[in-house]
């Protein structure tokens, strides 16, 4: 899919990929480049469940392999993201979120995109402080009934125990946000990504984000990004 400008030159949609820990903000940031650009957000377990529902070719490979407990391979991924990124709504361009998480599929990739003319525009990796991380994760509990968020420094209940906006008084915690297994997630994500903050460094697509601030200021530095990486 391309997209033409006013002076008749074509410009291939942009494409970019989130980079970041659990807890980083990915989520929120995506949504809001989507808002503002027109981007549309591709996560690989929402392109997996799409595929399978739709009953493609590609789909069909990965519920079979799905059914019998098995990891759909890097192949019937980037089959699955082909098909996907020829849909009429990708016209403004991409976010990637989940895929690659290494190095053999960034190069898959590259490769798949260059079919079309298209590249990696930007890498954003949301940088966090794993200590202060620990501790934003850690701290999170929300509301059973409503699913109102709170946190044990940041946001607690005016009348301890009883959510503000139901009035339940049943609060729950997901079982790993607790310091250990969020100390772990961050190492683990550290170990994965770490390859593929050099391979897109080293191809000058990388742009490191300070994600510890407030959600406004950080969405201000990636849009900021984006535009630089895409023109615009």
């Amino acid at each position: 899919m391309t997209e033409t400008k006013t002076d008749g030159a074509t410009l291939a949609p942009p494409v970019l990929i989130l980079l970041g820990p659990p807890g980083a903000g990915k989520g929120t940031q995506a949504r809001m480049l989507q808002k503002r650009y027109g981007l549309v957000q591709l996560s690989t377990g929402d392109l997996l469940r799409a595929a399978v529902a739709e009953g493609s070719e590609a789909g069909k490979a990965a519920d079979k392999v799905m059914k019998s407990g098995g990891l759909v391979s890097d192949d019937i991924v980037i089959a699955i993201l082909r098909d996907r990124l020829a849909a009429p709504d990708t016209a403004k361009g991409v976010i990637l979120d989940g895929f690659p998480r290494t190095t053999v599929q960034a190069e898959a990739l590259d490769d798949l995109l260059a079919e079309s003319g298209q590249q990696i525009d930007a890498a954003i990796s949301l940088e966090v402080d794993d200590e202060a991380m620990v501790h934003r994760i850690a701290g999170r509990y929300a509301c059973a009934a409503c699913g109102e968020g709170y946190h044990d420094s940041f946001k607690q209940p005016q009348v301890e125990g009883v959510c503000d906006v139901c009035g339940a008084s049943n609060m729950k915690r997901r079982a790993d946000d607790n310091a250990e297994t969020v100390a772990e997630r961050l190492a683990a994500y550290h170990r994965q990504t770490a390859p593929l903050i050099t391979y897109y460094e080293k191809r000058g697509a990388l742009q490191r984000i300070d994600a510890m601030g407030p959600i406004d200021e950080i969405a201000t530095t990636v849009s900021r990004a984006v535009s630089k990486a895409t023109k615009g």
